[in-house]
């Protein structure tokens, strides 16, 4: 029998003009027999530090510094939990018309599709959640399902059990995707004026013993980044 892992989508900065220089994608991955340990887990984190509603990289303020930590603590000591993310430096070069079909959208699909077949495996199965974003998701899903099987000769599609959108507010796992994407952005945007945020991009680092400018080998699997500079040959 198959292992089956779950795997939780999110994005951060992915919208064509909205003044960023980045655009992320990331994924946080586990065994499924395990995911609802895990989240009990993260809940009651939040229950400790009596942090209420979903958890938000936007939410880290300096009365919650010690809550994100232990989040960040808590992943790094978790062997079951993985992280991967995808960052597009550099957005504003992206040429759409000569290697998307004039279409973002396609790019973003594109980007998800770069993210997760270095994640797959042909030989497990996996549910895989994406944080919900617009009304056309699902035929967009269908596809990506389609080019995700395909690209391992999976062409009844058995690899992949679930792939669907979900509201980030209702999955914990896909909530901690928010964090570590979000403290990517923050360290690859070269900010520093939230000390707190500061703290979480170090504590990171410092698990890592490396920073998050860079990308790292495809056998890191514990927190995996690839960073993606448009050129005029935009091969994903």
């Amino acid at each position: 029998m198959s292992e089956l892992y779950n795997i939780y989508c999110d994005e951060s900065c992915h919208l064509e003009h909205d003044g960023q220089p980045v655009m992320l994608l990331g994924a946080v991955w586990c065994p499924k027999d395990e995911a609802g340990k895990l989240a009990a887990e993260l809940q009651a984190i939040k229950v400790k530090h009596r942090a209420q509603g979903e958890l938000k990289w936007t939410k880290v303020s300096g009365a919650r510094q010690e809550f994100y930590l232990e989040l960040v603590d808590w992943f790094f000591r978790t062997p079951s939990l993985h992280f991967r993310a995808i960052v597009v430096q550099q957005k504003e070069m992206l040429n759409h018309p000569e290697f998307n079909e004039g279409s973002h959208d396609n790019f973003y699909y594109k980007m998800y599709f770069s993210l997760l077949n270095k994640i797959l495996s042909p030989d497990k199965k996996y549910n895989i959640y994406l944080d919900i974003k617009d009304t056309r998701s699902r035929l967009k899903l269908r596809k990506l399902r389609t080019v995700l099987c395909n690209n391992v000769h999976d062409f009844t599609s058995e690899m992949i059990g679930h792939l669907q959108s979900v509201h980030s507010r209702e999955v914990e796992l896909t909530q901690l995707v928010d964090l570590l994407l979000g403290a990517v952005a923050y360290r690859q945007r070269g900010l520093t004026r939230v000390r707190a945020k500061q703290a979480v991009v170090q504590s990171i680092e410092q698990f890592r013993g490396r920073d998050l400018l860079h990308s790292t080998p495809l056998s890191e699997q514990k927190f995996n980044l690839f960073l993606f500079t448009p050129r005029k040959n935009e091969n994903v």
